[in-house]
């Protein structure tokens, strides 16, 4: 089930959102080729050099800046790419058609407070923020990248529920990984473990926030 803790009983004040493979799809494979070339990696080999990088938590928590972490891979990997196309290879790994249709948070929105809590870097920070129109809908975007600090650490929730100005039990948290929806529920929120947008829409039909016979279809 894809409900982590007590049922969801009322609709809640507030709702965060994780973004990668819950709202923006992550393919790796996209940008892998630029990456691995040199060495025939596959998407999946280089995906874990990246997160088994001594690096990868500096760059995930904003102790490293875009250009440190662009002169780190080219050594790391033999590129040979500038600095500016190397920004646009490491956006492509976000899909540019979103999972969760627009108007579901126009919806939320204009029944709850809304958050995005996500672990990403600078480079996606900056794309994100240029180039999808759902960001508009949430006042609150907590980053990891710009916090300092990186979920599952109860500390980046604490953060993300202090900008909410919303108490834990007023909160539900929505994530594609499980021990970061463990860790809301621990902090006492409600979570939901994110596995496919028809699930969570169905969730938003029970509580009322979303009408399932609507003509705005979620992605595939």
């Amino acid at each position: 089930m894809p409900i982590l803790g007590s049922p969801i009983r009322k609709l809640p004040r507030a709702i965060i959102f994780d973004i990668g493979r819950v709202i923006i799809q992550v393919d790796f494979a996209r940008a892998a080729e630029a990456f691995g070339k040199r060495d025939g990696l596959s998407s999946e080999q280089v995906w874990n050099a990246l997160q088994t990088d001594t690096r990868w938590d500096d760059w995930q928590e904003g102790r490293m800046t875009p250009r440190d972490w662009h002169k780190h891979l080219s050594e790391k990997f033999q590129l040979s790419l500038s600095f500016e196309e190397f920004c646009a290879s490491w956006n492509r790994v976000l899909d540019p058609v979103t999972i969760l249709p627009d108007p579901l948070f126009e919806r939320l929105a204009a029944n709850c407070r809304l958050a995005l809590l996500s672990n990403t870097d600078p480079i996606h920070v900056a794309h994100i923020e240029a180039t999808f129109g759902f960001v508009r809908h949430f006042l609150v975007r907590v980053y990891s990248c710009r916090v300092g600090t990186s979920k599952p650490a109860p500390t980046i929730f604490h953060h993300t529920l202090r900008e909410m100005d919303a108490l834990p039990e007023e909160a539900l948290y929505i994530d594609d990984l499980r021990e970061n929806v463990a860790t809301a529920v621990r902090l006492g929120m409600a979570g939901f473990h994110f596995t496919s947008p028809d699930e969570l829409l169905s969730e938003f039909s029970r509580l009322g926030l979303w009408a399932l016979e609507s003509n705005q279809k979620p992605r595939p």
